[in-house]
């Protein structure tokens, strides 16, 4: 069993930041990893980033590459999702999630693969 706890987000201006943390408690082994998810209102939710606990390798969607970044603290079991010059087209509901079967880069990206979510924060970027 793995709890997620989120952390951040609010209101920004554009071209502003934020960053959100998720804490993690309970781990399963080499495969694991954890990813960044946002859901706008009348749209699918949607893979932000993603970071794998062994050798930290990190993915990105096209549209956040650049400008957000994904990056985890093994110490404190915490990923973090350090965003850039935010636009208003990034305002949406940011979960995190973790998987125990992130083997293959491409899984990262498929919400299916995931196993645990948090509840969402808000993250509001005003025009």
């Amino acid at each position: 069993q793995v709890q997620l706890v989120e952390s951040g987000g609010g209101l920004v201006q554009a071209g502003g930041s934020l960053r959100l943390s998720c804490a993690a408690s309970g781990r399963t082994g080499s495969s694991y990893g954890m990813g960044w998810f946002r859901q706008a209102p009348g749209k699918e939710r949607e893979f932000v980033a993603g970071i794998r606990w062994s050798g930290g390798n990190t993915y990105y969607a096209d549209s956040v590459k650049g400008r957000f970044t994904v990056s985890r603290d093994n110490a404190k079991s915490t990923v973090y999702l350090q965003m850039n010059s935010l636009k208003p087209e990034d305002t949406a509901i940011y979960y995190c999630a973790a998987g125990g079967d992130l083997y293959y880069s491409a899984s990262y990206y498929n919400k299916a693969r995931y196993d645990y979510w948090d509840q969402g924060t808000q993250v509001t970027v005003s025009s």
